[in-house]
């Protein structure tokens, strides 16, 4: 184990970097690292904060130019740490920048950067973020997202929180597999983020549990977007259970669009969406194309406990509560929810599993 802080022998993540090896646990003290960058190539290695809050202040620093950590090792785990501030010559400044290997990040925050976090295009790589924070990462252009996933094997999203986004997305994904289970996508009161989720060439994504909210003063009127940018692969899912979808944008807001064009704009694409609510524009699910749409609902605001305070757990009495029906399963993956997402970035299980439509299962009085 090596221990990093102030009062310790190693003092930089820098430092520790240089002398970790392959499965060592390096535990960093709760302060503030300024300028203190880092490339990790290691395997089996975990990197997390003890006694409080790390804060990676970039103050003009950064890893090869792209990120506070650049990693591509094998395995690496990442906890507790808050990313904050990286600006660099490409527009591109990440909190992490992701290049190779498996990376889990938990409990971590993303903010005031040009990018949230940032992946490559290996593969075979993978990334699992549980319970993190991405929001207020900008750049002047506007061509930035809160978490942008390039073309890796698989990306698995829970218990996060995405908000504010600014002009970009809240969350682009070009992998080939997206598992995006219980989070909150919501670009709240000022953000301007355009789709709130995009997949822009496809693949297969599975999305269960999210409360996803257009703010007002989006710039775009879609909320999740698949196939935008062409059809990569042969193979293209779309999976939408148990989500609240709200639209507060005033006019010609949309809740899903599939791509349907000629050439590398068209593909057969599977679409299942079942379970899920729709608030604020009179759009239907079923106008992204043929599939399987079974106990979506249409809902006024007043279904919910206090929409105007973006609270969207459903009334107790509310004409819809316990109306789901069994969401059956997605080549082997259960679709009914085990876990719902609490307010900031946490997870509960279900007791006795899911009884309503829509992303929270716990109901309320205003």
């Amino acid at each position: 184990m090596l221990q990093v802080g102030p009062q310790r022998e190693i003092k930089t993540l820098a430092e520790a970097a240089k002398r970790a090896r392959d499965g060592d646990t390096i535990e960093v003290d709760a302060g503030e690292y300024r300028r203190d960058v880092a490339v990790w190539t290691q395997n089996d290695l975990t990197i997390r904060a003890v006694g409080g809050r790390v804060r990676m202040i970039a103050v003009g620093g950064s890893a090869e130019g792209k990120a506070i950590f650049v990693v591509r090792g094998g395995r690496v785990v990442i906890e507790g740490l808050d990313f904050e501030g990286t600006r660099v010559p490409s527009r591109n400044g990440a909190g992490i920048r992701f290049e190779a290997g498996q990376l889990t990040v938990r409990d971590c925050r993303f903010v005031d950067n040009e990018m949230g976090l940032l992946t490559g295009n290996d593969p075979k790589a993978e990334l699992v973020v549980e319970r993190s924070e991405f929001a207020h990462n900008k750049r002047l252009d506007g061509h930035n997202h809160q978490l942008y996933v390039g073309t890796i094997g698989k990306l698995t999203v829970r218990g996060s929180y995405f908000h504010h986004g600014h002009i970009g997305h809240l969350l682009k994904s070009r992998a080939a597999v997206n598992h995006i289970f219980y989070n909150r996508l919501t670009d709240e009161m000022g953000g301007t983020a355009s789709y709130e989720l995009e997949f822009p060439n496809g693949g297969v994504a599975v999305l269960v549990g999210n409360l996803i909210q257009q703010s007002s003063t989006s710039e775009n009127g879609i909320m999740i977007s698949f196939g935008a940018e062409g059809f990569e692969g042969s193979v293209h899912k779309l999976v939408l259970a148990h989500n609240t979808l709200v639209d507060n944008r005033p006019k010609e807001g949309v809740f899903l669009r599939v791509m349907r064009g000629e050439g590398r704009y068209t593909a057969p694409v599977t679409i299942k969406a079942v379970n899920n609510l729709l608030v604020g524009n009179p759009g239907k699910l079923e106008a992204a194309g043929p599939g399987e749409y079974v106990n979506n609902f249409h809902v006024d605001w007043d279904v919910f406990v206090r929409a105007a305070r973006e609270d969207y757990r459903l009334a107790a009495g509310a004409a819809v509560a316990g109306k789901a029906v069994d969401p059956g399963a997605f080549e082997g993956l259960p679709l009914a929810p085990t876990h719902e997402y609490v307010h900031p970035r946490s997870l509960a299980a279900l007791n006795g599993g899911a009884r309503h439509p829509g992303a929270l299962q716990a109901t309320g009085a205003p």
